[in-house]
């Protein structure tokens, strides 16, 4: 999927209304919006906000068996900052002549201390059992958002003994790291009325799913501690409110998988969030839902809303595949926004880049979205006048 983004794309998408006051005849005052999808071609979006900057880090982009960056000042203008991290990088472990060019995915950045610390997902080198799906979580560090960004080790943060994929950081407010990831499909069938029920009608003899697991990270990101605790998985009954809509890749015959991916953790009011990703990410039917526990290993309930992002080519729209999100805030942190990823009929299987509102409010979660309409700027973001 790391294909160079056209040109074309890498102009920001800036939608002007009609001019509201005039100051001379030469210069006018316009007010702006900003308009999905932005011109960013990643999948696996996920911005850091630091320094009154933002970094968007991802799946693609244009880089070549590594990750790429773009940076902005108010979540819109995207300016490319080229490939932050290498494979090759002294300390690397991946093999990137394994398939999906070593997949290279869902790179992730927080700043500790004044270092900025890389998780991703990539295939490990060190596969004796020559398994189609190797991948392992890595970590690499570097001195500023734009790299570059050095592994820590020669080796994955931990070996669980199955594939990882999409690691997310959750620091608690004791102090405490928390690390949640995905554990692959691959070669983990399980037994559910849904398995039973494709079986049944002849579509497949097995279902595959990914589960998504917490365990505490070592400060120093140097291991984990503990034992991986299970947090989410797909619905075992078709009687489950969720089973519906998180088994849409099973039921469409798209394929015989059921994900829980792209997790990602937040507090509020002493409430821990967890939102998740289901069916194919590279079908239309990807999808966000979220989970709420009193605790950062749960247990954790889903919630009612789900899902609370999908497509929306079945009621007039054009977009399709909403998923794997991360959060951000406005630059004057009154707004919350979901950055995702998914596609139009315009950008066909590329993944491109949304940022919608997102509201939290007593125990709930909405988004405003997916929309491809002009949207009000960010608050804090000042609209830019206009000189001809």
């Amino acid at each position: 999927m790391n294909r160079l983004p056209a040109l074309g794309l890498l102009l920001a998408v800036v939608t002007l209304s009609p001019v509201v006051a005039q100051t001379s005849p030469t210069t006018t005052t316009q007010k702006a919006t900003y308009t999905n999808p932005l011109p960013v071609e990643f999948g696996d979006p996920y911005v850091l906000h630091t320094q009154g900057t933002y970094y968007m880090y991802g799946t693609g982009g244009g880089a070549k068996q590594g990750f790429a960056a773009y940076s902005s000042t108010d979540m819109v203008h995207w300016k490319p900052e080229g490939q932050v991290y290498f494979h090759d990088n002294k300390n690397g472990w991946s093999d990137p002549k394994a398939k999906w060019d070593g997949a290279y995915w869902a790179p992730e950045v927080y700043e500790v201390k004044g270092k900025y610390y890389l998780f991703y997902s990539a295939q490990w080198r060190v596969n004796p059992t020559n398994e189609v799906e190797n991948f392992r979580i890595g970590v690499a560090v570097a001195d500023k958002p734009t790299g570059p960004f050095v592994d820590l080790t020669n080796k994955p943060l931990f070996d669980p003994g199955y594939p990882v994929i999409d690691a997310n950081v959750f620091t608690d407010s004791n102090g405490k790291m928390y690390l949640y990831y995905s554990r692959c499909c691959y070669k983990h069938a399980v037994d559910s009325e849904v398995a039973r029920m494709a079986r049944q009608k002849g579509w497949y003899q097995e279902i595959e799913e990914s589960w998504v697991y917490g365990v505490e990270l070592k400060p120093d990101f140097s291991g984990v501690i503990g034992k991986p605790v299970l947090v989410l998985r797909p619905p075992v009954k078709l009687g489950d409110k969720q089973a519906e809509w998180e088994s849409r890749s099973v039921t469409a015959r798209e394929v015989n998988r059921r994900w829980t991916e792209g997790s990602v953790m937040f507090k509020k009011d002493n409430l821990y969030y967890i939102m998740y990703s289901a069916n194919h990410f590279g079908g239309q039917y990807y999808a966000i839902g979220y989970a709420t526990a009193t605790s950062p290993l749960g247990p954790f309930r889903k919630a009612a809303n789900n899902p609370i992002l999908e497509k929306n080519s079945d009621k007039g729209g054009s977009v399709t595949g909403t998923g794997h999100n991360s959060i951000t805030y406005s630059p004057d942190g009154r707004e919350m926004f979901c950055v995702y990823h998914g596609r139009t009929a315009r950008t066909g299987d590329e993944r491109v880049v949304f940022i919608d509102r997102m509201h939290v409010k007593d125990g709930r979660i909405t988004i405003d979205g997916p929309t491809t309409s002009p949207q009000k700027l960010p608050s804090g973001v000042q609209a830019k006048g206009n000189t001809r």
